[in-house]
């Protein structure tokens, strides 16, 4: 056995395997020695090669089903797991019971996109294989032809077993910064504000009251007025936030091969787990050909719930312009902080930001950089070109900020806390008209 024979077919089925038993290639092979032999003695009149010619015979006679051949095969699927991350392995293995005796186990292996075989142990009647998830997706894990020879190898029957799906979840970037905006919902959270609550930030001080606790006195300012003050403590909210995805489409970085959706779900996928430890509420949209989004929860499994919400936007991209003003309330909370990571390629995108400022959203912008288009220095028409499309993308960073929205670009491969790091100053304010 030479191991698995492994094809990989995009987004088609292989054809149903054959029924029942049928000749197998030793058949063949014998079959062929004899039938070669009976022309040779009929064409050259040697008696003896005749003797080949009883190989049909014997060949019948062995190939005919008998009683040690299998007449029931049945297959056992257990994979590892269902659910990933990109780079993990997971172990399938097919388990084969039958009755009588089978001889040679030899599988073969279609193998869907987006994973890859890494790993192989075949056995009598078992099939262990580890694949590694290469990029992440909601793939197919392939399908599984196992081809049962019976004890002669003469006969062969093939069984098919349809391995499933795997959802690869992305790696999340770096992150743990999380800017808040200027007004916060009336729920409670980890966030301070200027609101008097039952915080633990002292925001001012006020004269004693009879009756009051005393733990709270604040003893410098009672020191230097002469008159018992109190501390004011500002009340703590959560954090409404949105992910806006742009999958309107895909752009590679030409010196790295980056793809810019793939940055775009990881990126998000490190903010969301950075607030969600803050327990704030997170949201997510995604924007291209279809609209997806899932409204704003907390909690670890949120998490997961919105990676799955978002893993098959490669199948929306489309030139349809996303029409974001339809989207149910819940998926927009008011006030919610929306972070929109976005190549800034696509003019649609600056639609769909103009609708968000004039609701009144606090607006993140972060930016992907999809590279320079690569061109020859000596061909003046593709360098006034390149200087084009650079000047088109400044325009619309400067379009956004001049409407009051920040845009703070993100590198692959660094922590998102490099980009976020300048919007940790001050509170986010909404956007301006």
């Amino acid at each position: 056995m030479s191991g698995v024979k492994a094809s990989v077919v995009l987004g088609t089925t292989p054809g149903a395997p054959p029924s029942g038993w049928r000749a197998g290639e030793r058949t063949l092979r014998l079959l062929t020695v004899a039938t070669v032999a009976t022309v040779l003695a009929l064409l050259t009149g040697h008696a003896w090669l005749l003797a080949l010619a009883a190989g049909p015979a014997v060949l019948v006679a062995l190939a005919a089903p008998g009683r040690s051949r299998p007449t029931r095969l049945e297959t056992g699927l257990t994979v590892s797991a269902r659910r990933c991350f990109e780079d993990e392995v997971v172990t399938v293995v097919v388990d084969l019971t039958h009755d009588g005796i089978a001889g040679v186990l030899d599988p073969e292996l279609t193998l869907g996109p987006g994973v890859a075989l890494t790993g192989e142990r075949i056995g009598a009647d078992r099939v262990e294989l580890e694949f590694t998830a290469v990029r992440w997706g909601r793939w197919t894990l392939g399908t599984l032809d196992l081809d049962v020879y019976d004890r002669g190898g003469l006969a062969r029957r093939t069984v098919r077993v349809e391995l499933g799906e795997l959802e690869v979840f992305p790696v999340p970037a770096q992150a743990r910064l999380t800017p808040v905006p200027v007004e916060l919902p009336a729920r409670l959270g980890e966030n301070a504000t200027r609101q008097l609550g039952e915080g633990v930030e002292v925001i001012g001080v006020r004269p004693h009251v009879w009756g009051e606790r005393q733990r709270r006195i604040h003893w410098p300012s009672t020191t230097r007025r002469g008159a018992v003050q109190l501390s004011e403590f500002g009340a703590e909210r959560a954090v409404d936030t949105v992910m806006l995805l742009d999958a309107l489409g895909d752009f590679r970085d030409p010196a790295t091969g980056t793809s810019s959706l793939d940055e775009t779900l990881r990126a998000a996928a490190g903010l969301t787990r950075a607030y969600l430890r803050r327990h704030d509420r997170i949201g997510v949209v995604s924007i291209g050909g279809t609209t997806r989004w899932l409204r704003a929860g907390t909690g670890e499994q949120h998490f997961y719930r919105i990676v799955r919400t978002v893993l098959e936007v490669r199948k929306d991209l489309g030139y349809r312009t996303p029409e974001l003003h339809r989207l149910p309330p819940p998926a927009l909370p008011a006030g919610a902080l929306v972070y929109c990571f976005t190549p800034l390629a696509d003019q649609r995108v600056l639609d769909v930001l103009a609708d968000l400022a004039d609701r009144g959203n606090p607006l993140v912008v972060v930016e992907l950089p999809t590279g320079e288009p690569e061109v020859d220095p000596q061909d003046q028409a593709a360098v006034l070109a390149l200087r084009l499309w650079r000047e088109d993308r400044e325009a619309i960073r400067f379009a956004l900020r001049n409407r009051g929205v920040p845009v703070v670009a993100h590198t692959p491969g660094q922590s998102l806390d490099l980009a976020l790091a300048p919007l940790t100053r001050g509170r986010i304010h909404g956007g301006r008209r």
